[in-house]
């Protein structure tokens, strides 16, 4: 498919227009310059034309430091794209940033249609006139915001695009396969062991905590599976969130484990397991994701620091014990792939579907085992279970006063089921549902003739 890039200065709309072309909220957008680092890229359809949009961070004038790993990612969205929407500040007005912007992108020969963004409440025909000097060809006013201008936008990039000639040939781009979702704390790694996967930049990493804000996607082919990675914004404890924009990728962040069918939860063997590791690892199970651990660094580390993390994470990861654990080296590649590989174990397993007359054999097996407890008095009796859904795998239980089933009783079944179906690297919910009282609403139940009946019985009765 052919390949836009968005490029311009920072906080010049380049995120919102990616969001409306895409009709999605991939892309973190907020009134802060800088906001983008990585490449983002999406799908959008014009007139039944398809082509993959590539979001990229703001160009900056004598870029230093983490600014030019920025630059490096958007040069290379230059090399990839087939045309070019360079966007510039209405408001602003021209700038010699913006020349020499334009002058960059003339020497690479590629198409470029220039847009002069927010044009809120202003003319158009004015804040046109002196971009005509970029030498781009006819610029055109657009208010990604608002929508504005994005009809004819849409017109003149159709003449861009060529009719494709079987549209069912290709792969569906809602279709992301296998979705894995990198999180973890700030500078643990997510963006190296990502880029290690793919063998290149794809990810902006900067030994500073913070450095990815949005939640990148990223696809890949592992062998014939088709994945997609989602690599996220570090989470930190809630008091040590200052900026609002961090705040915004903490729920990016969250919303990433949401959509994933599982997580890659990696851990900084230099800092140790530390509570908020915990803490997120709770969230992740109580969503039901499947998940996999990777404690990253490992290369870095002593004899003696090794046999110290293994003990806590005995210790403090006790409640996870279901999830494989892997210790790699993002940074040298150290059983990276395994990491991949026990994602798609886990994911095979979180879809897996059983037959209903399976789950009651091993529903008696295991009250065979260890009845449940009494319950003012009275047993509880679970007759019957059947498998209520997948992502994750969902038993439904049902029997007498099944709801006063206590939360040990459950973690016992819940352990027994995991052995014996062998469903390792994914969450199990477990559903009690009591019967009805087969008396309840006998009365309505009765004809009107049976009624009558009853009522000369009781008059009868009564009178002696």
């Amino acid at each position: 498919m052919p390949v836009v890039a968005l490029l311009g200065g920072p906080n010049v709309g380049k995120s919102t227009l990616f969001n409306r072309l895409t009709r999605t909220r991939d892309a973190l957008v907020a009134d802060y310059p800088g906001l983008t680092r990585d490449r983002q890229y999406g799908h959008a359809d014009i007139g039944g034309r398809p082509f993959i949009i590539i979001d990229t961070g703001g160009l900056i004038d004598e870029a230093k430091d983490i600014d030019n790993l920025v630059m490096r990612q958007s040069l290379q969205a230059v090399g990839e794209a087939d045309l070019i929407l360079l966007l510039v500040d209405a408001q602003q007005g021209l700038n010699a940033h913006d020349e020499q912007i334009a002058e960059q992108l003339r020497r690479h020969g590629k198409p470029v249609q220039l847009l002069v963004n927010k044009i809120d409440s202003m003319d158009a025909d004015m804040a046109l006139s002196e971009f005509h000097i970029l030498g781009l060809g006819e610029p055109m006013a657009i208010a990604a915001v608002q929508g504005r201008g994005l009809t004819r936008l849409s017109e003149r990039l159709v003449g861009y695009f060529p009719i494709p000639e079987e549209p069912g040939g290709q792969a569906d781009p809602a279709d992301r396969g296998m979705t894995f979702a990198v999180v973890g704390r700030p500078n643990v790694g997510k963006s190296t062991y990502v880029n290690r996967l793919l063998g290149e930049e794809r990810l902006v990493i900067f030994d500073r905590p913070g450095t990815t804000r949005d939640s990148i996607f990223v696809p890949l082919w592992y062998g014939t599976k088709r994945i997609t990675l989602v690599d996220t914004a570090g989470i930190r404890r809630r008091g040590r969130i200052k900026q609002v924009v961090e705040k915004f990728s903490v729920v990016k962040t969250l919303q990433a484990i949401d959509e994933a069918n599982v997580v890659i939860m990696m851990l900084d063997a230099r800092e140790g397991i530390a509570d908020q590791d915990a803490s997120l690892l709770g969230y992740i199970i109580e969503r039901g994701r499947a998940l996999v651990l990777a404690i990253n660094k490992w290369d870095r580390l002593s004899a003696e620091q090794r046999d110290k993390i293994k003990t806590q994470q005995e210790l403090k990861l006790g409640f996870v014990d279901f999830a494989e654990l892997h210790f790699i080296s993002a940074l040298h590649g150290t059983d990276v792939f395994d990491v991949l590989d026990s994602a798609e174990r886990a994911y095979t397993a979180s879809f897996r579907r059983f037959a209903t007359p399976a789950l009651n054999r091993l529903l008696q097996d295991m009250l065979a085992e260890h009845q449940p407890p009494l319950i003012r008095g009275r047993r509880i009796k679970l007759r019957y279970m059947h498998q209520g859904g997948t992502n994750p795998p969902r038993f439904i239980i049902h029997g007498n006063s099944a709801e006063a089933v206590p939360d040990n009783y459950r973690r016992y079944l819940v352990n027994r089921i995991r052995r014996h179906l062998r469903l390792w690297g994914t969450s199990i919910e477990i559903e009690f549902r009591g019967g009805d009282n087969p008396f309840k609403d006998r009365k309505n139940k009765l004809t009107p003739r049976q009624i009558k009946k009853r009522e000369r019985i009781r008059c009868w009765h009564r009178k002696r």
